[in-house]
């Protein structure tokens, strides 16, 4: 095929010639791709799986193909990147459904199912391929080219102003980290092959960044970090790069003759970003100095952040310089990263429960799931090793999905057994709250297991960004659901985002009721907290019970729904089963 076809002519050509949809399609977009036409053909085989069965048109599964491979949406860490790529395969699909009538899928198109031998015959006998299948090639790549088309229009303006293009403004705030990643990482790689300084990377943050954005809001907060921005910007020379990693976490990247250099940087950066406005601002700072120049960037930021941790936990120092005995923690990082996917697909995650029981009448009135992770070598490996992990590179939401499908699961099975309703109630953490796809995961499992919704409730912790919970509460209340306020207390927001959203049930935290247990004064307070929640009509919940005497104290005040280790610790599910039999028993 000559360079000069265009894609719907290179694959209406590769449809003549008896390839199927799915690898005509991949196949006009070969080159452009980076691959030989065979290689092309070997990878868009399998695309076409779901089409034979007469499922997602091979069009549509081969253009999201296409979309993957030339937007480069490939680093499963990059959150900022994936929230683009679902965006422009979102666009992809709305798009094909207005060209194709509302069809999506093979069955719908060809109208017949070619997973059926003899509708399959008919297929072929007619001539469908050439007759019904141009047609949504045709739209495909329509589609696709004017999407290519604008993305290297948006490449091409390197500049970054790109404010009055017509895309909205989540896309285009997506797209700027996207770009901005990118053109950082580029010019990171150009200095570490050119130079023969030493680089390093010195990675900082805010020191109780969170607490600022309660106290002074999170709009004060985005000001802080554009004002580091800005002036990191003029701080920096040609040779120093920088950017925003993620919320309050910046990243330099710079050669340096010496490490004095490095801390008259460091220096500089602490008196200059000391102060914004009428607030005194902290930093700690963590910094890697390139051994290897084919390390990957990941591995390199990936020292830089150990070492940020580690000056963070130091109360002497606020700085840190990476050290051999770090090791440990990114190999274990490594560990947790390599096998977090194996974990989901081979089952080595486990849901564990833990009882929520009434103190007035003994009895278990529901659980809170939570996660452990066994390893077929490791072992078991603990919440606090792998849930920071998974949490700050995106993964806990795959992981709480299949919590949450384990949960619906686990209550059909007490709805069918004659146990009755025992309500689950699982985390949603705040990664959910950047989008809507968790809505509809939760209604799809729902609708799949086919349970009370009721009896799954939903637990949200009062320390995330107080916009989003506001925003996502209220969709969810409107969905029907039952929301608990996890960690009521550990914040500095509570009574804020109590106000404004449509909570069920209140957690008390159990630091918080810690605290409250050591003086009258602090018994005083919780008794106040427990009338507040009744007179607004709110369930409560005390977590990390321990003690008779917090027992005995809390049926005293009124709080009468607890959880925690007086009463049983989390447990695996099907333990959890055979006791909620024996409780059901006695009821």
């Amino acid at each position: 095929m000559g360079i000069s076809m265009t894609h719907e002519e290179r694959a209406n050509t590769l449809l003549r010639q008896g390839y199927h949809c799915s690898q005509a399609m991949f196949g006009a977009y070969a080159e452009e791709l980076g691959l030989d036409l065979k290689t092309a053909m070997k990878i868009s085989t399998c695309f076409g799986m779901g089409m034979r069965q007469g499922d997602m048109c091979g069009c549509v599964t081969a253009s999201m193909l296409i979309l993957g491979m030339a937007f480069g949406f490939y680093d499963p860490q990059d959150q900022e990147q994936e929230i683009f790529g679902n965006k422009k395969t979102d666009e992809f699909i709305r798009k094909f459904k207005e060209k194709m009538d509302g069809a999506l899928q093979c069955r719908e198109i060809l109208g017949l199912d070619i997973s059926n031998p003899e509708e399959l015959a008919r297929f072929r006998q007619e001539g469908m391929k050439f007759r019904i299948c141009p047609r949504a090639l045709h739209s495909s790549v329509e589609i696709l080219d004017h999407m290519m088309g604008e993305y290297q229009d948006l490449l091409a303006d390197v500049g970054g102003e790109l404010s009055e293009l017509p895309i909205e403004d989540e896309l285009q705030s997506a797209f700027r980290r996207v770009n901005r990643f990118n053109r950082f990482r580029r010019d990171v790689r150009s200095l570490i092959h050119e130079t023969e300084e030493k680089i390093d990377f010195i990675q900082f943050d805010i020191r109780k960044f969170k607490v600022i954005n309660d106290i002074y809001g999170e709009k004060f907060g985005d000001e802080i970090l554009d004002f580091i921005t800005e002036k990191v910007g003029k701080i920096c020379n040609e040779k120093q790069y920088f950017v925003n990693l993620r919320s309050d976490v910046f990243m330099i990247v710079t050669e340096r003759k010496s490490e004095e250099e490095t801390l008259a940087l460091i220096e500089r950066l602490k008196i200059e970003l000391r102060e914004f406005k009428h607030v005194t601002l902290q930093y700690t700072f963590g910094v890697y100095t390139v051994e290897d120049k084919s390390m990957e960037l990941r591995q390199m930021e990936d020292r830089a952040a150990m070492a940020r941790k580690a000056a963070k936990e130091n109360i002497i120092t606020n700085v840190a310089f990476y050290q051999e005995q770090f090791k440990e923690l990114l190999y274990n990082r490594r560990f947790i990263e390599d096998n977090m996917q194996a974990a989901i697909t081979e089952r080595q995650f486990q849901m564990y429960l833990q009882p929520k029981y009434s103190i007035g009448s003994g009895h278990i009135v529901g659980a809170e799931a939570l996660v452990r992770w066994t390893h077929p070598k490791r072992g078991m490996i603990f919440p606090n090793e792998f849930i920071p992990i998974i949490e700050e590179n995106g993964f806990i939401r795959h992981v709480d999905y299949y919590i949450w499908g384990e949960a619906c699961r686990f209550v059909k099975r007490c709805e069918t057994s004659g146990i009755g309703s025992c309500p689950i109630s699982v985390n949603v953490s705040r990664h959910h709250l950047l989008g809507d796809e968790f809505i509809r995961v939760l209604e799809d499992l729902i609708k799949e297991t086919g349970i009370n919704k009721k009896n799954l409730e939903l637990e949200i912790t009062e320390t995330v960004n107080g916009q989003q919970i506001s925003e996502m509460s209220n969709r969810l209340k409107e969905e029907g659901f039952t929301l608990l306020m996890d960690d009521f207390g550990s914040g500095y927001s509570s009574l804020n985002i109590l106000l404004e959203t449509p909570f069920d049930v209140i957690k008390i935290d159990k630091k918080f009721m810690d605290n409250m247990m050591v003086s009258d004064k602090g018994r005083l307070i919780l008794a106040q907290v427990v009338s507040m929640a009744d007179k607004l009509g709110l369930g409560l919940l005390a977590e990390g019970v321990e003690t008779k005497e917090q027992v005995e104290l809390l049926q005293q005040i009124g709080c009468d729904i607890v959880q925690g280790y007086y009463y049983a610790r989390p447990m695996p599910a099907e333990e959890f089963y055979e006791l909620l039999e024996k409780d059901r028993e006695k009821a």
